[in-house]
């Protein structure tokens, strides 16, 4: 084995060892980037939607200073001004199109809109896209009130601000792949905005590789004074596939990937490169699609294959989310930005940047990654092919026991195939390709090979 890669495999064994996430080192690139995170300038963003009175979905889109429509102006306004640093390579719209009434939430004929930012790759070789997003609709108690101030400033105006924020740091950057930031709407009338641009990116045949999606992610206590806590953030991800399931579910069973779904393969690494470049900061991972019998924007891409978390606050405060502006018996109901913790809410926003920027800085996946099953055996031996964008330097071998939530260790080889002296029957194995400057793609769990 050569020099380096001894000195690579040891700094990866030991960052799986304890506190030793520091020994990994992280890209000063990206950490430049964390440190332009303001929490002044997403209090700023914050202030600015609730200034728009309501951003409900079925609110006014002509008036110029309050309602979604004026909301969705100004966040355009912005990803515009962002795009003047880009060196051209990032554009933005608005991409819209018309409801009609469903004879649920949506009582009337009504335009709708995403604001998207589209940060344009560098390598022309690299059709990959990732993207983030929050929704920038709000509601109060009654969810078809659209004319009641609904400030939204958590709900989501954390994830919307997210977004902004992410969009006015990264675009002075050049990535080989693209990334989208996107300000959903419809959200709280049935994940109408993310429906529409899940069925676009497959209409479209985007090779979206991963989307994360925020969603109430600004406010670090609830009612209860025992749940405060500035150093958590939840992760929600789906094991199974939401997608044909039901024909994906004998090889689900046979390999016992019930755990190893896309969407759950996506939440480990964004807590192992969070946790890498954000200080004082855990992600948990909830092994949920979502809330207890609730859904989110992540959700329609998720039901059509694509990788998609949803990021959320550790402990919700549910006297400050849809609810009418009042007080009762003491009480102050209502979501305002008062209510925040802008601290809590630039880690989370530093979070979805580190993760990105690891993505896209990353090579491609490997392809064609399978584990060799014919013989018998207590070594376990797994090929794989080059990925069809990036340079790659290397590969890592994931492993981890069958009970573990996390990968425990990573072997780096140059080369493109790696047999390691622990059984298959005992671990969960997958393979990323690392770049020349150390970046990791979405791991890849293998197929069975009996050739």
């Amino acid at each position: 084995m050569k020099r380096t890669t001894t000195l690579l495999l040891l700094c990866t064994l030991l960052a799986f060892n304890g506190s030793a996430q520091q020994v990994i080192q992280r890209d000063p690139m990206i950490s430049a980037m964390l440190a332009e995170v303001s929490p002044d300038s997403l209090r700023s963003h914050i202030d600015k939607l609730v200034s728009f009175g309501t951003r409900h979905t079925m609110s006014t889109v002509s008036d110029p200073k309050r309602g979604i429509g004026a909301a969705r102006k100004w966040v355009l306004s912005r990803f515009n001004e962002f795009a003047k640093q880009s060196g051209g390579r990032m554009t933005a719209t608005i991409d819209t199109w018309m409801l009609q009434p469903d004879g649920r939430r949506v009582d009337q004929q009504q335009e709708i809109g995403n604001v998207m930012a589209t940060l344009k790759g560098t390598d022309p070789n690299d059709d990959r896209i990732f993207m983030v997003s929050g929704h920038i609709d709000s509601r109060v108690s009654n969810v078809s009130n659209r004319e009641s101030d609904a400030p939204g400033a958590n709900d989501d105006g954390s994830g919307t601000a997210a977004v902004i924020e992410l969009a006015r740091v990264m675009s002075k950057y050049s990535f080989p792949a693209t990334i989208i930031f996107v300000t959903v709407s419809g959200e709280e009338q049935g994940l109408l905005g993310a429906n529409h641009l899940a069925e676009r990116a497959v209409n479209e045949k985007w090779n979206l590789e991963a989307l994360l999606n925020n969603d109430i992610m600004g406010s670090n206590h609830s009612p209860d004074t025992r749940l405060i806590d500035n150093t958590k953030i939840r992760i929600f991800s789906e094991g199974l596939s939401g997608f044909e399931t039901d024909k994906r579910a004998a090889g689900v069973r046979q390999y016992g990937a019930e755990n190893d779904g896309k969407a759950r393969t996506l939440a480990r690494y964004v807590k192992e490169v969070g946790e890498r470049y954000v200080d004082n900061l855990e992600v948990r991972l909830i092994y949920r699609n979502d809330r207890y019998l609730r859904s989110g924007d992540h959700t329609p891409f998720v039901n059509r294959d694509f990788a998609a978390v949803r990021i959320t606050e550790m402990n919700e405060n549910f006297n400050n989310q849809h609810q009418d502006l009042r007080t009762e018996k003491g009480v102050e109901y209502g979501d305002y930005a008062k209510n925040m913790d802008f601290e809590y809410l630039r880690k989370n926003t530093c979070l979805n940047l580190a993760s990105l920027a690891n993505l896209a800085k990353a090579p491609a996946m490997p392809q064609n990654v399978t584990l060799e099953a014919r013989n018998l055996t207590n070594t376990t031996s797994l090929f794989w092919q080059t990925p069809k964008a990036g340079k790659v330097k290397g590969y890592y071998v994931l492993m981890r026991e069958t009970h573990m939530p996390f990968w425990q260790k990573k072997f780096f080889t140059d080369k493109n195939g790696l047999t390691l002296p622990y059984s298959k029957d005992n671990y969960f194995f997958a393979v990323q390709a690392v770049g020349e400057e150390g970046h990791e793609s979405l791991p890849v769990l293998p197929r069975p090979s009996m050739r």
